[in-house]
């Protein structure tokens, strides 16, 4: 694999900024390139497994 078609790694927080960059979590969530196994919780990249340990620590 080139290094221009692999995919690259998402940032492990959003910095907020517009127009979004091309490898903030919420960009790549809403398009459905974020890789297997991760999602974002509060802005920030988690790990699927840890995002409940995430939310049960934040109430």
């Amino acid at each position: 694999m080139s290094s221009k078609t692999k995919q690259r790694m998402p940032k492990k927080k959003c910095c907020v900024d517009k127009p979004r960059c091309g490898r903030c979590p919420l960009r790549m969530l809403a398009e459905g390139t974020l890789p297997a196994g991760y999602t974002v919780k509060k802005r920030q990249l988690v790990k699927v497994g840890k995002a409940d340990a995430l939310l049960r620590k934040a109430a």
